[in-house]
């Protein structure tokens, strides 16, 4: 299997026709959206910088704000970590912060559940210890923290604004009600499972899984933490049941989309890769432990399809299955804006942010597709990276663009580095280790691809945009 599940499945044609199960009609396709795209985002840069040209000075630090600063940064710090940033961007964040503010000597040390703050502030030496990453923040809520983090490293915030700010923030009520989350979900379901070239029968199997998944989510939103772990096996075993009861019913259906696209929200694709971006960037303890946590969510997930497997009495390797009759490629350019349109809707980002989001995720896609013609699967997921990432810190820089992050996490979910742990931890699982171990090394090499083209990505300036000048964070 290719390395990112998003491609489709491998074939026998003539490499003239088909190059890593990508044939040239798609290639074509994807070189256009790439032309597209550029010449939209050339046009964002254009715009964007005689923006940037009246608001990038910072203000000088006013007095009387250091008594606040250290309670600020900590509550910046530990939202941060809440919208799954990387540590070292979260230490890069606090440290303008603070020098803005007139408080260059500050000191931040932050891991993936905790954070420490010292400062000299008012001729003593504070320091603040706080927990971390005990929330999820939606992606409005990203959104709006990672304007205040823009304003704040600016100096155009006071540090008890900020502070106000963020207690804001996290009180926040959904943007949509649950009716409307619940169409998302079955639409960003929908989508996916157009990108991993479902059949007919596949597709509306994973439109109905999508909707009870979806329903299910929100019903447990708000049901203590103890019993959040409880929540990914289930679903596992519910969709796969499903899943491979329909493979039995109907011989021939591909298993991998009803299976995959309705649990693409507890794929950790995203914290895989972060983990690799922190172990890549010498945050050891960040990174390791961030690893553990996705590694756990994989074996939750596989454990809820093996019960499933033995339950139904169907080998946990059918969870690789392919239709023989997949839908047109074309479609699956649909799926992307499906997918996005889904992901706006379920996770509450601003309507207003759609367009620019679905710019990206395509940017992303067009990129794979392109790498995956002529590389193969594991560099597709890098060339797609590398694309991404900095356009989406160039959208960050529109009037209406969103923040970088929140354009790259549902890229991060199209990319699907999870899925792949998923397959390789399920074969284990099912007595096939010889398989499992090709499958999760592929998984590996396509977290660090994804890892290292997003630290590529993040290095490119576009003209105007001065070197070392982070905009987005």
């Amino acid at each position: 299997m290719p390395a990112a599940s998003v491609l489709p499945p491998l074939a026998t044609s003539s490499p003239a026709v088909m190059r890593y199960g990508i044939t040239v009609s798609m290639l074509l396709a994807a070189v256009g959206a790439l032309l597209v795209t550029g010449a939209v985002v050339l046009a964002i840069g254009r715009r964007a910088e005689r923006v940037t040209r009246r608001t990038s000075d910072p203000r000088p630090p006013e007095p009387g704000v250091s008594g606040s600063l250290v309670p600020f940064l900590v509550a910046l710090g530990q939202a941060l970590i809440d919208g799954g940033e990387p540590v070292s961007s979260v230490q890069q964040s606090l440290g303008r912060v603070a020098a803005v503010n007139g408080v260059p000597d500050a000191e931040a040390v932050v891991l993936a559940t905790a954070l420490f703050v010292t400062a000299p502030t008012l001729g003593t030496v504070q320091t603040a210890v706080a927990p971390a990453g005990t929330e999820q923040l939606r992606l409005e809520q990203m959104d709006a923290l990672h304007r205040l983090v823009r304003s704040a490293e600016r100096g155009q915030v006071r540090p008890a604004d900020g502070l106000d700010e963020l207690n804001r923030i996290r009180l926040l009520p959904p943007a949509f009600g649950p009716a409307v989350r619940v169409a998302g979900y079955t639409l960003l379901t929908t989508g996916l499972a157009l990108v991993l070239r479902a059949d007919w029968t596949g597709l509306w199997a994973a439109v109905l899984l999508g909707a009870g998944v979806g329903l299910l989510q929100l019903a447990t939103d708000r049901a203590p933490a103890r019993w959040q772990p409880f929540l990914p096996p289930a679903c596992a075993f519910g969709v796969a049941t499903a899943a491979f009861l329909l493979a039995r019913l109907v011989p021939g259906t591909g298993v991998l989309a009803p299976l995959a696209a309705p649990l693409v929200t507890f794929l950790p694709g995203a914290l895989l890769t972060t983990a690799a971006i922190e172990l890549a960037t010498g945050q050891m303890i960040s990174g390791a432990g961030r690893l553990a946590s996705g590694s756990m969510r994989l074996f939750l997930l596989a454990l809820g399809m093996t019960s499933a497997a033995e339950l139904v009495g169907a080998p946990a390797s059918t969870v690789v299955g392919i239709s023989a009759q997949p839908l047109p490629t074309w479609t699956t350019w649909i799926g992307v804006a499906l997918f996005g349109t889904g992901i706006v809707l379920h996770h509450c980002a601003r309507l207003a942010s759609l367009g620019w989001l679905l710019l990206v995720l395509y940017i992303a896609y067009a990129g794979q597709v392109v790498g995956g013609f002529f590389l193969g699967g594991v560099v597709s997921a890098f060339v797609g990276a590398v694309l991404m990432t900095p356009v989406a810190r160039l959208v960050a820089r529109a009037a209406n663009g969103p923040p970088a992050p929140v354009s790259v996490l549902p890229a991060f979910w199209l990319l699907v580095p999870g899925a792949l742990g998923l397959l390789g931890v399920t074969k284990y699982l099912g007595a096939d280790p010889l398989d499992a171990l090709d499958t999760l090394l592929t998984t590996a090499a396509t977290m660090v691809a994804v890892a290292l083209g997003v630290l590529l990505g993040s290095e490119i300036r576009w003209a105007g945009h001065p070197a070392g000048q982070r905009k987005t964070r």
